[in-house]
């Protein structure tokens, strides 16, 4: 399903369907501290029904899985639910996943004790969705939401893989992150007070395969260039790694968190 925003890629559609397969196998890369940390503090644990939305490939709940919370996963793209299903029985999960934008969820009031939201909560339309959120957690219920990206500059590999992508991709606003705690919209402080925020910088390790399969799998490459754009940018790419990467390596990412408690 194509996706259009005048603020994202200049207008530019995408659509996550496009790379699934890629998102599948290269977008997991969360360290365990990246979820640990949302865990200890009482989240996402075993009593907990918990709705992850723009679940993409199922990575949170799959990720938090351990924890013992009863897990839906929620995403616009069938592509990306598909996936999702794949995986999560290939590791014997038991999540729901339904097809659903974030602004037409429909479940009942208080569903849920936390929602989360990673790597997506950009693209929803805050007026409605923020609203259902509060409307679908029970009574002191919390939203989570998530953030993890490379710093380009402070990172020459990153900076040098960005630059590649906007070769492609012109108008391409996914690259040139800088550190910032996550994003609190004004809508959300008529039903949320925010009771968590931090931000912390951290290692993700690669293979240049893997590295190039990320790359690949973001919104500038493989959800909106052709086919034939996204197999010379794969090759091109994997040559400048070859001329200019170890075999293996670490690229620095900052992540953030927010917690917001229902009032």
């Amino acid at each position: 399903m194509d996706i259009f925003s005048r603020d994202i890629d200049g207008g530019k559609a995408f659509d996550w369907g496009r790379t699934s397969s890629d998102y599948a196998k290269y977008r997991d890369i969360y360290p365990p501290v990246f979820f640990d940390k949302v865990a200890k503090l009482g989240l996402c644990v075993s009593g907990q029904r918990v709705l992850d939305l723009g679940t993409g490939t199922g990575v949170v709940p799959r990720a938090m899985y351990r924890y013992g919370a009863e897990w839906v996963g929620s995403d616009i793209s069938g592509n990306q639910i598909a996936q999702a299903k794949l995986l999560a029985e290939e590791g014997g999960m038991d999540i729901e996943f339904v097809v659903s934008s974030a602004e037409k969820l429909d479940f009942p009031d208080g569903s849920f004790d936390v929602i989360t939201a990673c790597q997506c909560f950009f693209y929803f339309d805050y007026d409605v969705v923020i609203p259902k959120i509060a409307r679908l957690l029970k009574d002191g219920g919390r939203l989570v939401i998530l953030f993890m990206a490379w710093v380009p500059g402070d990172d020459a590999l990153a900076k040098a893989s960005e630059d590649l992508v906007l070769k492609y991709n012109p108008k391409w606003t996914g690259g040139g992150y800088e550190r910032k705690p996550v994003y609190i919209p004004e809508a959300a402080e008529k039903y949320f007070e925010v009771e968590v925020s931090e931000d912390y910088d951290l290692p993700v390790h690669f293979t240049r395969g893997s590295w190039n399969g990320r790359m690949k799998a973001c919104r500038g490459v493989g959800a909106s260039l052709t086919p034939e754009e996204t197999d010379a940018w794969e090759r091109e790419h994997m040559e400048m790694l070859e001329r200019t990467a170890p075999a293996e390596f670490d690229i620095l990412h900052h992540a953030a968190m927010a917690v917001l408690k229902k009032k």
